[in-house]
């Protein structure tokens, strides 16, 4: 399907976009745009590449004109610009609103107004049931998104899918280079609560559920990848054992707009779900606005469902975490391996 096609990645000098052109360097795709705006990053990956299927254009997500000029010409999208740090959203809520929500709708516009022909928007599992402000800029994004392609109609140009993603191990921000520099650096592990359970994903899963998404989706769809969960004082440990040192492990408290577990699919949208296998599909709700159907049909059985969350998914213990951890770069490289 990428055959002497144009792919443009929002973002895409972030861990994602990194781990795409892994994948699509190497294949017979004509051209893969990183648009963002951080120039150094760009500056960095030119260098780095050297390879004239990738094409660096300089923009904000906030800029439709900047959006613009880069997606003329391009037959496929994956929208992964983003502002993602939970303790800078609650700080500057407006700010993830502007590039989460807003920037998501220039993107979607713009890929509307030149005919792209797919796509793909990613989310995270803090869009469900979101208590902290990129949550919630999220949970929004994928509102924008859905009813965008809702709008669309039937047999849409441009077919609009979401992707739901929980933690992807070892993206930048995240919890496992933190724990790597602090053993390098001989300090505590600092943990915020050892009971804590997160969905554990490698960079590879979530280019393959986008990838997936992009293959099967229909428009308005959104997909979740089944994942493992593992509790983040087992994931201390872990590491810790795979580097064989006896660093301490510090509890330092829940942070700002932090949950106990995370969500992947809540129960109203289970009810719905179908499965694929590795995969949910939560096709979109596409009833018009007619208010009878609102407020005099409800779902009888949703009180029975259970949502998937990563209290609920599969438990990793330590070896298991420990094998998840070796498919990662960073640590087999650390490793010698």
């Amino acid at each position: 399907m990428f055959k002497n096609k144009t792919l443009l990645i929002t973002g895409g000098t972030g861990s994602f976009g990194n781990a795409v052109l892994r994948r699509f360097l190497d294949t017979d795709i004509k051209e893969i745009r990183i648009f963002s705006r951080d120039e150094k990053k760009q500056d960095d990956m030119r260098h780095k590449l050297s390879n004239r299927k990738v094409k660096f254009y300089i923009g904000n997500v906030r800029d439709k004109r900047s959006v613009d000029y880069a997606m003329r010409g391009v037959d496929y999208v994956f929208h992964a610009a983003a502002l993602k740090q939970v303790p800078s959203c609650e700080f500057f809520p407006v700010e993830a609103v502007q590039t989460n929500v807003l920037g998501t709708e220039n993107v979607l516009d713009s890929a509307i107004e030149f005919n792209v022909k797919r796509v793909v928007v990613l989310s995270t599992d803090k869009a469900v049931y979101p208590i902290n402000a990129m949550g919630i800029s999220k949970a929004l994004m994928e509102k924008v998104a859905i009813a965008k392609a809702r709008n669309l109609g039937k047999d849409p140009e441009t077919v609009i899918t979401c992707t739901r993603y929980g933690n992807v191990m070892a993206s930048r921000g995240s919890v496992i280079p933190l724990f790597i520099k602090q053993i390098k650096e001989g300090k505590d592990l600092t943990v915020t609560d050892p009971k804590m359970t997160r969905f554990m994903m490698t960079l590879d899963d979530a280019v393959d559920l986008v990838i997936y998404a992009f293959q099967n989706g229909k428009s308005g769809d959104l997909f979740v990848q089944k994942s493992p969960a593992s509790a983040i004082g087992d994931l201390a440990k872990s590491i810790l054992q795979l580097y064989k040192v006896k660093n301490n492990i510090k509890v330092i408290g829940t942070r700002h707009g932090e949950k106990l577990f995370e969500t992947l699919v809540n129960r109203e949208e289970m009810t719905k779900a179908i499965d694929m296998g590795d995969y949910y599909r939560i096709p979109a709700d596409i009833r018009d606005l007619n208010y009878e159907q609102y407020f005099s049909k409800g779902e009888k059985d949703i009180s029975q469902i259970e949502d998937y969350h990563s209290h609920n998914t599969k438990r990793l213990n330590i070896e298991e975490t420990k094998n998840l951890l070796l498919k990662l770069e960073i640590i087999r490289k650390d490793l010698s391996l």
